[in-house]
Formats: structure tokens, C-alpha cells, sequence
């Protein structure tokens, strides 16, 4: 069985560990894997389904219920190729990963917020509001209900 002590982890471990599971995963649906060799526009690799569509993929793990952010500049809503990976992790359990569409954020709601920060130090981001109350508005993009959505 494998370790799944995830809040041993750091951060940059965590990250990494779902970016490499979420390609394994990929390639069990049998999409092609491919790796960026620089994330500087916010993609950490991309896949091809078999009907040969791509896919711009942007993992992002967290460990609770929190919120969790994409800086607009870095995520263009306006792609409709681009898919955010998100994977929540709980100790002792593997994580549930969720397929959202950059798409989904041209109209937010409690889940997926668009946050400006006019006046502020912190650069405008698109996010996500993770809490009890809003997993059922992020279930809907769970991989077992999204994955067929990308063959």
C-alpha cells in the first residue's frame, strides 16, 4: 500500500507528486503525455486525446479545504483548452482529483471566484473557494464525470 502521508510532505513536494500522478492517470486513459520543458505561462504539461484534440493541463494540489488561486495573467479563461487539475490530498487516502475547464471561470459563483484586488498589492487571480459547503458544486468536475469529456 502506498505511503499516502501527505502532510509530511512540503508544498513543492506535494505539487510535484500530482503533476506526476495526474500524467500516469492520463495515460491510463490512454491520452499522450507531454511534458513543458519551461512553466512560465502556468502549464505543466499537455495532453492529446485519441481524436487528436489538446489539452493544456495546470495542476494544482492542496491538503484542506481552503482556497487555492491561478494568477489571471498565468491562466487565460478564454482558452477553452486549458483544464485546471486540482488535487486534494487527505492523509492515508489517495487524492480526489477534479478536471475544471478555465472556461468555467466567464461565470463565477461560490466555487469559482474572480478576484481583482483593485488598489492592492496582490495581482488580479482567478480562484477557487474550497469548503464543506462548496464540494458539491466542485463534484461536477470530478474525473470520473469529466474524463470522457476530453476523449
Amino acid at each position: 500500500m502506498p505511503r499516502m502521508i501527505w502532510s509530511e510532505l512540503s508544498h513543492l513536494q506535494l505539487g510535484k507528486y500530482a503533476e506526476y500522478l495526474m500524467k500516469m492517470e492520463f495515460l491510463s486513459y490512454g491520452f499522450d503525455v507531454f511534458n513543458t520543458e519551461v512553466d512560465d505561462k502556468g502549464v505543466d504539461f499537455v495532453i492529446k486525446s485519441g481524436s487528436g484534440k489538446f489539452y493544456e493541463m495546470q495542476v494544482k494540489s492542496c491538503r484542506d479545504l481552503n482556497y487555492v488561486f491561478m494568477r489571471k495573467d498565468k491562466f487565460d479563461i478564454n482558452n477553452e483548452s486549458l483544464i485546471l487539475v486540482l488535487a486534494l490530498f487527505e492523509d492515508n487516502k489517495m487524492p480526489d482529483v477534479f478536471l475544471i475547464p478555465a472556461i468555467e471561470w466567464k461565470s463565477p459563483n461560490n466555487l469559482l471566484k474572480d478576484k481583482d484586488y483593485e488598489g492592492l498589492k496582490s495581482k488580479p487571480e482567478w480562484g477557487i473557494n474550497l469548503s464543506h459547503k462548496n464540494l458539491e458544486l466542485l463534484n461536477k468536475y470530478s474525473v470520473k464525470n469529466m474524463i470522457n469529456k476530453f476523449k
